[in-house]
């Protein structure tokens, strides 16, 4: 075997290349014949710019400047596209010619065979006689699971565009549609104009319907997606999304416009605009508003569950040792409460908040000290001064604190860690409307506190490796003489997140008061085979009951219940965490468990939980609920899934849906089945059956699945 480079050969067969790009030829034989042909047999193999020929004999004619190929051949491009046929008549640089009985292969995916091919300005490929696919071939499954045929496709290289001529769909040889001409994204393209995937849909209050999305590109960096949605109970939508991306951040508007028989004598829709920006010295701008026309709308359009609409606006600063935040937030109530929408008049729907929190070395004390400042104000449009069943109606509050911290670790004898940390707090109150607390308030809150760890470490003769850690903190903390409402804390969650805290409420208008000692242990098991075990407990005792906490916080009294906690984790991608509160009767005050399992075949992310009645915390009965949302792989191309939310008090489902997907190499259908179970004054129980095709190998589509197997 010879490989040999064509400009080494004779003067009358060297090619028009520059040294870069230099052609190169290998074949089992190569003869030169007169004075202008050449003629390579056996295992030909020509490189030239990237492109690779691959054949069983070229004939090269210099005065007629064109390759006679012989097949069966192949031609891979710089891209990867591949290219065979039985027979080419090629220009030298192989952009012109003619191939016979030629298929083409898109990235790999797309596949298209025609009679005949030609190649004309090294831009455009026209197939005459076609049949276009991406679905794997069998010799005894010759029909693909689609096709279109077309009397003519053209292949734009450069726009990455094929247009089909006298176009026809076909799923398993059987004719679905015809259109006299087509134009669809070759593979390689990822946005292009025109129509997406259509979704079809069956809902019990909108009719049956179906989407069909248009894709705009507004240049490289903005897009705009129209997606009519006509239905047959006469609704009609127009969605719209708009996204464009900046050197310093990014924009999407999210909107719909809508007109159904729900509220036939209305106009319905919503609007949402978000984005991010980067500002100079690290700042970062980032801000998220929405507003919808009626209560029922995005319930009724599967848009969101949300029942209180968060707009905001905010410029943040996050680095090592400093945090800046600034943010201005809206809310807007949606929400049924006990037959009636929340009165927004009655919530704080505007707020403040600015927030400045510095870390820094605590000089001469050693450790670390921290210092914030933070302001915050919300108002009521209501300007009311009473209060309707314990809530206020028009209270209007505005904040400034100031906290300083300081907290110090020793390392001591047997490995005890222990540590001092104290903490001050400075705050101004305004409030107005408020029948009770009108005027301004100023409050002094502080704690100090000692806590003691032992980490004991060992290993068992399985090669185990065991942690226990008990924990020993005691809290000082004066009661306050401030008489300030509690607005922003008045839920609380006790978990292993907390125990330790010196305060456990989540704001800033409750802080925790009188002395406690806060006992817990953590024992951890790490496995060699790679799975590990964690448990802890703890309690909270108090030298008096400072009445500060509800019943089913689990902190009330002299002394909290006992927190029991306990999280598993498996390499084979399972998770297991279990939570509760034992009050001192050994009774259950609050349970809640999580499953996370997720495998190749198969995935679980599942929840339970269960909290006590309480009215301090507007929970007239018990609240007990199930979740959990699964998948299973019924073969390598199907998967089934299934979802729930279980009010188990209630013994019915909120919500519900199971639903099968199919995909393979060339094609993904999506089948399911909802129901909306709740129901209240803006919307009422929906069902809702949905069905989308997506023909894979256009465009950037979505990914593939395993490729049928060809089976003899």
């Amino acid at each position: 075997m010879r490989r040999l480079p064509l400009l080494a050969l004779l003067a009358l067969t060297a090619l028009p290349v520059n040294a870069q790009d230099l052609a190169t030829l290998q074949a089992d034989r190569v003869m030169v014949t007169g004075d202008s042909v050449l003629q390579a047999e056996g295992g030909v193999e020509m490189r030239y710019r990237g492109q690779i020929v691959r054949a069983k004999a070229v004939t090269y004619d210099r005065d007629a400047d064109h390759l006679s190929i012989t097949g069966p051949l192949t031609v891979v491009d710089a891209k990867g596209n591949i290219v065979t046929a039985d027979a080419a008549e090629l220009s030298t640089d192989l952009s012109e010619g003619l191939l016979t009985s030629a298929r083409v292969v898109l990235d790999r995916q797309m596949q298209i065979a025609a009679r005949q091919m030609f190649r004309t300005q090294g831009r455009y490929t026209e197939l005459t006689d076609t049949v276009a696919s991406s679905c794997q071939v069998c010799t005894v499954a010759p029909t693909p699971l689609w096709e279109v045929r077309a009397s003519r496709v053209v292949h734009d290289q450069v726009a990455q565009q094929l247009w089909f001529d006298d176009a026809q769909l076909r799923f398993v040889g059987v004719p679905v549609a015809w259109l006299p001409r087509l134009r669809l994204p070759d593979p390689t393209l990822q946005r292009a104009r025109g129509f997406l995937a259509p979704d079809f849909r069956n809902n019990s209050q909108l009719g049956a319907g179906i989407t069909l999305p248009y894709f705009i590109p507004l240049g490289p960096s903005r897009d705009i997606t129209l997606a009519p949605f006509l239905s047959t109970k006469n609704g009609r939508t127009l969605d719209l999304r708009y996204r464009e991306a900046f050197q310093s951040g990014w924009v999407e508007l999210n909107g719909a416009l809508s007109y159904d028989e729900i509220l036939p004598d209305e106009q319905r829709g919503y609007l949402q605009a978000m984005g991010e920006f980067r500002l100079p010295d690290d700042f970062l701008l980032a801000f998220n508003g929405m507003t919808v026309s009626d209560p029922g709308y995005l319930l009724d359009y599967d848009i969101s569950d949300t029942d209180r609409i968060d707009s905001r606006l905010e410029i943040s600063r996050t680095r090592r040792n400093e945090y800046i935040s600034g943010r201005i937030v809206h809310y807007y109530s949606i929400r049924d409460v006990g037959g009636e929408l929340e009165d927004n008049a009655t919530l704080p729907t505007l707020i403040g908040d600015f927030t400045w929190h510095r870390r820094f070395s605590g000089g001469p004390l050693g450790g670390e000290a921290g210092l914030r400042l933070q302001s915050h104000a919300h108002e009521r449009t209501s300007t009311s001064p009473f209060y309707d069943n314990g809530q206020p109606e028009g209270r209007d509050m505005a904040r400034i604190t100031i906290r300083a911290d300081w907290r110090r670790n020793w390392i001591f004898g047997p490995g005890v860690v222990g540590s001092l940390f104290a903490e001050g707090n400075a705050d101004i109150y305004s409030i107005q409307q408020d029948i009770i607390y009108e005027g301004n308030q100023t409050r002094l809150s502080g704690a100090v506190a000692a806590e003691l760890r032992w980490p004991w470490t060992g290993s068992t003769a399985d090669g185990a490796s065991h942690v226990i850690e008990p924990v020993v903190q005691v809290v000082l903390a004066p009661s306050e003489d401030g008489d300030i409402p509690n607005e922003d804390s008045a839920l609380v969650e006790f978990d292993e997140g907390n125990l330790f805290s010196l305060s456990r409420f989540s704001g800033n208008d409750a802080r925790e008061e009188g002395k406690r000692l806060n006992l817990g242990m953590v024992w951890t098991r790490f496995d060699p085979t790679g799975w590990s075990l964690s448990m802890a407990a703890g309690r909270v005792y108090r030298t008096e009951d400072e009445g500060q906490f509800t019943t089913a916080s689990g902190l009330d009294g002299i002394n909290s219940n006992w927190l029991l906690s306990g999280q598993i984790t498996l390499p084979q991608g399972l998770s297991a965490t279990g939570r509760a509160l034992v009050d001192s009767e050994m009774e259950l005050t609050k349970a809640e468990m999580r499953l996370d399992i997720d495998r190749e075949k198969y995935g679980l992310s599942s929840s339970y939980v269960w909290v006590q009645a309480d009215e301090a915390e507007n929970r007239p009965t018990d609240t007990q609920e199930l979740y959990f949302d699964a998948r299973y792989a019924l073969s390598p191309n199907w998967t089934g899934m299934a979802s729930t939310r279980y009010d188990v008090e209630a013994d019915r489902a909120n919500r519900a849906a199971i639903g099968v997907e199919f995909r393979n190499e060339c094609l993904r259908m999506d089948l399911s089945l909802s129901r909306r179970f709740t129901t209240s004054t803006s919307v009422s129980p929906t069902t809702d059956i949905g069905f989308s095709v997506d023909l894979l190998g256009f465009g950037g589509s979505a990914k593939a699945g395993p490729a049928r197997a060809c089976r003899s």
